[in-house]
């Protein structure tokens, strides 16, 4: 096992953890007992060296990512510690992401911690969810990009600890201005649909604040 698929492992730990302690009542000595455990493991995490950002060479080239299609086992990631897709971010969203042709896709299961409204999801995470799978679009078409405006129509309550499935596609470019659709739905049933424009940018500007690694 590499250090990456470690922290992968570690970090899918932690986000069922804050899930699991959302979702269950726990008395005075449990609580104790957790606390004596977190405090040990932030003592051993903050004396870790600290972390940058990285990406691969090739990128700064190429931005156009392998996006792994629905039969392959592979997940895409361009940053591992992606707030919504990065699987080594325990506060993330832990997606699985594929392309079908020219439409990008996420799945997800929202645990209790992403919970709004009792048994929905926040809007703000379906949010997140619709941006970060409408930016797999720019990797399906070779851009880079900014989300410039976001506009969302919720059309049903959005369920948690049951597998829901965002997709996006390019509607119209224009230039630097690129125009992106997409649905979240569960089942048959149309969760929320959403628009996006986004300004595509130079993938050198875009990615200079990071560390290159070969």
């Amino acid at each position: 096992m590499t250090n990456e698929e470690r922290r992968m492992t570690a970090a899918t730990l932690m986000r069922e953890l804050g899930h699991d302690f959302v979702a269950h009542d726990l008395d005075d000595e449990q609580l104790d007992e957790i606390r004596a455990h977190l405090e040990e493991l932030q003592r051993i995490v903050a004396h870790g060296q600290l972390r940058t950002r990285v990406v691969p060479s090739g990128a700064l080239q190429s931005f156009k990512m392998a996006v792994p299609s629905e039969n392959s086992l592979e997940k895409h990631q361009l940053f591992s510690d992606s707030i919504v897709s990065g699987g080594s971010n325990p506060m993330g969203l832990g997606g699985y992401l594929w392309r079908e042709g020219d439409v990008s896709v996420m799945q997800v299961t929202l645990g209790k911690a992403f919970e709004g409204a009792p048994g929905r999801a926040h809007g703000g995470i379906v949010a997140a969810l619709l941006d970060e799978t409408m930016g797999l679009v720019m990797a399906i078409n070779d851009v880079l990009a900014y989300t410039v405006q976001l506009d969302i129509s919720y059309l049903a309550p959005t369920p948690v600890n049951e597998p829901i499935i965002a997709r996006a596609w390019l509607k119209e470019r224009d230039g630097r201005k690129l125009l992106i659709a997409a649905t979240v739905q569960a089942g048959e049933t149309e969760l929320a649909s959403a628009t996006g424009l986004f300004i595509a940018v130079d993938p050198q500007k875009f990615l200079e604040h990071l560390a290159v690694v070969d």
